[in-house]
């Protein structure tokens, strides 16, 4: 099999043993780039198959988020021929990314150390709830999970009301991106020894890094944050603001940025004024500032603001719904959405974020469907590994 795709990343292959959200994330950027993913799947297939609605002609919308670029074949590995195919594949991959729980795939020969003494340049990518050591290897690592469990939840929601969790598997996705860095990493470390290494990823680790300022209260400061609503615990102001017709974010995050505020707002006293001078000032005394702020941005919509705040050059912008966000980031140029594949076949899907100069990413494949080039990758397999194209 050969890839159709220029790209960066073009000539890797990649055997992607993983499922749900964070491995298929992280394998989906590295074939946008330009490697050859190859998702092998259980007879049942990925579990977002069924995670529905949303559904685009009866396909989870889930999964197609998360699994372009790729080609499927079914793989029972519980079948001695199909647990081979899939040794088979591992020993001619560049890169193997696995989400089972660890350990879980060392009873059909597909472990690291397996792979690795057949395939020394392995980059093997594992990605877990919890790592590999005795004390996190049975915990079951669902993103829901580490959100709670990390302290994300602790920070979210109102004061006084209950922890809420993201819209989103926030620490799934930061996961996937920290498996596909240690990959790229590992593949340059591989340039210069020819060895390939296991490089392990893990949903908590990954909340824990990602709380940057937040777990730094704590080990670096003593102190436990706390829940805020949408204000900053460091920055004032920083949060929705109350507008004539809804909220408006202002973000002034520096002292030239809140005395253009106070200017284009009328209140340009508020500047020199002893308790919001510096920005610990303000945020001491934001409860004090916060009044005065909202009392002018009451007397304007939130767009009228929102372009005069802009204009100024302090951050700002209005709280949109999703379609809104695809909407503003078409309206600014950025063309969020591309078409992945052609024909009845071709689906939109969110552009790679990433640009390139010279290799820029592709969007060749849309997702596949279950087993859908099974028959093309079993037939490859079975080849002398010296005739592959």
């Amino acid at each position: 099999m050969a890839a159709d795709s220029r790209g960066p990343l073009s000539g890797l292959l990649v055997a992607d043993f993983s499922r749900i959200l964070a491995g298929p994330y992280s394998t989906m950027l590295l074939a946008d780039l330009g490697a050859e993913v190859v998702k092998v799947e259980g007879p049942g297939g990925d579990d977002t198959r069924t995670w529905q609605p949303p559904v685009r002609d009866g396909v989870a919308t889930y999964y197609l988020g998360a699994n372009r670029n790729k080609r499927s074949v079914a793989l029972d590995l519980k079948d001695d021929g199909d647990a081979g195919l899939a040794r088979e594949l591992a020993a001619r991959a560049d890169v193997l990314v696995e989400n089972f729980k660890p350990g879980g795939l060392a009873r059909f020969g597909l472990d690291y150390d397996s792979v690795a003494a057949v395939n020394p340049g392995i980059v093997y990518a594992s990605i877990s709830g919890f790592g590999s050591g005795p004390g996190g290897a049975k915990l079951p690592g669902y993103d829901l999970i580490v959100q709670a469990i990390s302290g994300f939840m602790s920070l979210t929601g109102a004061p006084d009301g209950e922890p809420y969790r993201a819209g989103v598997a926030l620490f799934d996705v930061m996961a996937g991106l920290h498996a596909t860095i240690g990959v790229l990493s590992a593949l340059n470390s591989r340039h210069e020894t020819g060895a390939g290494q296991h490089v392990e990823v893990n949903l908590l680790s990954s909340a824990l890094s990602g709380l940057v300022n937040q777990t730094s209260a704590y080990v670096a400061g003593g102190v436990v944050p706390f829940r805020m609503g949408n204000s900053h615990p460091s920055l004032f102001p920083y949060e929705p603001l109350p507008c004539a017709d809804g909220e408006l974010i202002i973000t002034a995050g520096n002292d030239g940025q809140f005395r253009r505020l106070c200017e284009v707002l009328g209140v340009p006293e508020l500047v020199d004024d002893p308790r919001f001078r510096r920005n610990e000032d303000r945020t001491a005394n934001r409860d004090e500032l916060r009044p005065l702020l909202v009392a002018r941005l009451r007397t304007r919509s939130k767009m009228d603001w929102f372009r005069d705040i802009i204009g100024a050059g302090v951050p700002c912008g209005p709280i949109n719904t999703i379609d809104q966000g695809v909407a503003f980031a078409q309206e600014i140029g950025l063309d969020p959405v591309v078409t992945v594949g052609e024909g009845a076949a071709a689906i939109p899907s969110v552009r790679n974020p990433i640009t390139f100069s010279a290799t820029p990413p592709a969007y060749r494949l849309p997702p596949p469907s279950l087993d859908e080039h099974g028959a093309e990758i079993r037939r490859w397999l079975a080849a002398p590994q010296e005739e592959r194209a």
